[in-house]
């Protein structure tokens, strides 16, 4: 029996069809960003198989109330823009407009579903936005308690600190967790830190924690210098490999000796795109080649034998640096919309709609739907 969900802030839809895949029926989904609703709307128009029957709203969710979802709702789930926190942005964070944190906490608020998943850029984490970070994991845990008019926020945040410290407040209270997570480290090949939140309302029995890592780095690595079954994948007479990094092979067998990492290896650009045609005239949705990419100091490209770089999307235009593939020779190329598609982990039936620029913005705001999956997955797996 699928649990009910509504999705906040969708953008091209990786969390939801993540959490789509396990087990979540999106009762709703909320998009204010036109290219990514027109991306939606369209894999819902073709029938893709998981986004056929979803709600898809436009709307800014600043205007919709959810109160008629009261209680009704297993799951609210979505990723706040993250401009505010990004490292790569202006670091506004609370003085951005674009921070929807506090209408993420009216929504809990008003559905009080059974529990929620929110999903940020690491640089939420950092230094400078610490004391707001704890205001925003107490806004979740009591979101009953809101912030008064004129009430500055540090205030409100005072007002919550001293209810927390008590321990006697008696209404509507998630207990809340949060942890950074390397979705390399969960078989997608891509090297992205994210900052999940989970909270469940207080009156489960809250003895959930995040999934373990199922791969390593450490088990690529041995693969690759140790026992080479990394190469034996790939046809021997086009393959150049990279050099052999110094000691890699005595400093894996001092740690592991003769056995290798339990966990399986992370998987790499190559793995995630080797059978993709590579023709201009590819009958692969999405798979156009863009020519004009240069190499240039801090502008190098993902090693195609790692995991990508984090896939970015920024406001003027998508850093060409994180969407290259580095050959071992040296050459580099952009990737097509497809094969980013394929390193944040999207379904091939699902198309993006747009130019190359636009598409991979979409891509780049994305939750890897295999990440999306695996947390959703354990978080539904508690809730049954």
């Amino acid at each position: 029996m699928p649990h009910n969900s509504i999705e906040l802030f969708s953008g091209a839809g990786g969390l939801a069809l993540g959490m789509s895949k396990a087990g979540f029926h999106h009762a709703l989904l909320v998009e204010s960003n036109l290219d990514a609703i027109n991306t939606l709307r369209h894999n819902h128009d073709i029938g893709q198989t998981q986004i056929r029957e979803w709600n898809i709203i436009y709307s800014d969710i600043r205007d919709i109330a959810f109160k008629k979802y009261k209680k009704k709702i297993t799951m609210v789930a979505g990723g706040p823009p993250c401009q505010p926190f990004s490292v790569a942005g202006k670091h506004q964070g609370k003085n951005d407009d674009r921070d929807m944190f506090p209408e993420a906490v009216r929504v809990v608020r008003e559905i009080q579903p059974n529990s929620f998943v929110f999903e940020n850029v690491k640089g939420l984490l950092t230094k400078s936005f610490s004391t707001y970070f704890e205001y925003i994991l107490l806004q979740l845990k009591y979101p009953e308690i809101t912030r008064q008019p004129k009430q500055k926020w540090v205030e409100h945040l005072s007002h919550l600190k001293k209810i927390n410290t008590q321990a006697l407040y008696s209404g509507l209270k998630y207990n809340v967790v949060f942890k950074l997570l390397n979705a390399a480290d969960y078989g997608v090949p891509q090297k992205r830190e994210r900052v999940f939140i989970v909270g469940f309302r207080s009156d489960i029995d809250m003895t959930w924690d995040f999934p373990k890592p199922t791969h390593s780095k450490d088990s690529l690595l041995w693969q690759q210098w140790v026992t080479g079954e990394y190469w034996q994948k790939f046809d021997a007479h086009t393959l150049i490999k990279p050099s052999v990094p110094n000691g890699i092979q005595a400093k894996l067998i001092k740690k592991y000796g003769l056995f290798p990492p339990v966990e399986k290896p992370w998987m790499t650009l190559r793995e995630s795109i080797f059978d993709l045609q590579n023709s201009e005239k590819s009958s692969v949705s999405n798979h156009e080649f863009r020519d004009g990419a240069k190499a240039y100091p801090g502008h190098t490209g993902s090693p195609i034998d790692e995991p990508s770089k984090t896939l970015k999307a920024g406001d003027h235009g998508v850093p060409g640096g994180e969407n290259m593939i580095r050959y071992n020779d040296g050459k580099v190329r952009y990737l097509t919309v497809r094969e980013a598609a394929r390193v944040q982990t999207f379904p091939d039936d699902y198309h993006f709609t747009g130019s190359w620029t636009e598409c991979m913005r979409q891509i780049g705001n994305a939750v890897p739907v295999k990440l999306a999956e695996v947390v959703a997955s354990s978080v539904a797996q508690f809730l049954s």
